[in-house]
């Protein structure tokens, strides 16, 4: 939809929001005395306003007039210009907007409800296509119906709220102030289209694995905890789908993935909300390298198909998802941002935190940063080469992680090591850590085909593809501290 111009409703003067509430009332028991329910159901409209635009946008007035073009439209009323026996609304759809012409001596009684009608409200119209003499495509009003009654004031200024507050408390308000921020989530939607696509097409099988999981594994972060009555059961809240996907690949699904959400009890920032959505999928007869080359060609797909091409300009700075990616070992990425630092004698922990303070912001264009410490990769495979690391990759654009990927441990015994050695580090007061699973080790005893794994952060891919600078502006309904703990 287009924005609306600023355009305010000639028969509404400057009130406070609950006087206009309580005179919008009394507008809707005007209309039922008519007979009319305020709020009905049922009516359906010929058209899509969109579509009606592009049939007859090109069309000249004396085209239309010879033509006589109907259409029968329904939206909400965006704006009016009010001339007492005249008016002009402005109706928005899904698809877009449209001018409405309704004149008392053509609608008769049914000019009275119009009358009854605001800014906000939902409606219908009826009747030919014309163009008035300022060339604006319109529809004349031979039938008009009201639809539903808005009952609070739209924002007044339709270049969009200032309030961001607001705008992420009340996202619907937001939605209707603000096209840029409905092409936020068509675009996602449509990422989210475009992955599936891609991977169907390469013959994975999309599953779906418990939310609720009576351990805490596939990543190590802090859980939500919760308790099932009946069973009496302590539970958590999914931190990955990670064991539950390599499950499937043990029973014979050798290309499986989920897009779905996951829960961090963790801090909130422009990065993190404490439930997200990822992608995670897993490849049997597939390394880790492969999964590069598999990433590059997606994210190329995915970019084209949201945005129109592999360059896609965020923060000012274009990424280019068409040439191939950089590759960067962790240990010369912190080598080279650190000078003088012996990296071959650093803990594990230690060149992750050195990589994250100094090399991570740096890593603007799509790289993928290899060869990480096996101490803080408990579920990723050792380098046949050097043990001290492991055949994994983390992907980085615009100074932010956008995907993990790993070839997968299926050594059950080396697995079973590194649960431990997890639950080691819970003793020592270490809380992201994870569990030890029992029957995730059984169903590695059972036999994993040689396997690489990989998960896509899908609100921080949105970040990316809709130049937008927080990731509560690619959630619908973020979480928020409540305004009286503020």
């Amino acid at each position: 939809m287009a924005t609306p111009p600023k355009e305010t409703a000639a028969h509404e003067p400057a009130r406070s929001e609950q006087e206009i509430y309580e005179a919008r009332l009394r507008k809707a028991d005007a209309l039922r005395a008519r007979g009319i329910n305020p709020w009905g159901n049922g009516y359906r409209p010929g058209s899509d306003i969109g579509p009606v635009v592009a049939a007859h946008q090109a069309k000249s007035t004396a085209e239309l007039e010879a033509e006589k073009p109907r259409a029968s439209v329904a939206g909400r009323i965006v704006a009016e210009r009010s001339f007492g026996k005249a008016a002009f609304l402005r109706l928005c759809d899904r698809t877009g907007e449209i001018q409405a012409y309704v004149k008392k001596d053509v609608l008769g009684d049914a000019f009275e409800v119009y009358q009854l009608c605001d800014v906000g409200d939902f409606v219908a119209v009826e009747g030919p296509v014309f163009r008035t003499k300022t060339g604006e495509l319109s529809v004349q009003a031979e039938r008009f119906t009201f639809l539903a009654k808005s009952l609070r004031p739209l924002p007044e200024k339709w270049h969009g709220l200032s309030d961001v507050e607001i705008r992420y408390r009340q996202r619907y308000l937001d939605l209707v102030a603000n096209a840029a921020v409905r092409d936020t989530f068509v675009k996602r939607s449509k990422l989210v289209r475009a992955i599936r696509a891609f991977l169907d097409a390469r013959g994975f099988l999309e599953v779906e694995t418990p939310m609720l999981q009576p351990l805490v594994t596939g990543a190590a972060a802090r859980p939500f905890r919760t308790h099932h009555n009946t069973l009496d059961l302590d539970l958590n809240l999914r931190i990955a789908p990670e064991l539950y996907l390599k499950r499937c690949v043990v029973g014979g699904f050798e290309r499986v993935y989920e897009i779905n959400r996951n829960f961090r009890n963790e801090g909130i920032s422009t990065q993190h909300n404490p439930e997200f959505t990822m992608l995670e999928f897993y490849w049997a007869y597939a390394t880790y390298e492969d999964l590069m080359a598999l990433t590059e060609e997606l994210f190329r797909a995915v970019a084209t198909e949201v945005t129109g091409s592999p360059t896609v300009t965020c923060q000012g700075v274009a990424l280019d998802f068409g040439k191939p990616f950089r590759r960067l070992p962790m240990a010369d990425a912190v080598r080279e941002a650190v000078p003088g630092t012996d990296v071959a004698t650093l803990e594990g922990e230690a060149l992750a935190q050195l990589f994250e303070e100094h090399v991570e912001p740096t890593l603007i264009q799509p790289t993928f940063v290899t060869q990480f410490p096996t101490a803080i990769s408990p579920l990723a495979r050792k380098n046949d080469r050097d043990p001290r690391f492991t055949d994994r990759f983390e992907l980085y654009v615009g100074g932010r992680e956008i995907a993990n990927a790993f070839s997968e441990l299926n050594d059950p015994i080396d697995q079973a090591q590194r649960f431990q050695a997890q639950v080691e580090k819970r003793r020592q007061g270490d809380e992201e850590t994870m569990d030890y699973d029992q029957d995730y080790i059984r169903a590695l005893e059972l036999g994993m085909p040689p396997a690489a794994g990989e998960g896509i952060g899908i609100d921080r891919l949105a970040m990316l593809l809709t130049d937008s600078p927080s990731i509560r502006d690619v959630i619908l309904f973020p979480l928020l501290r409540p305004p009286e703990k503020k």
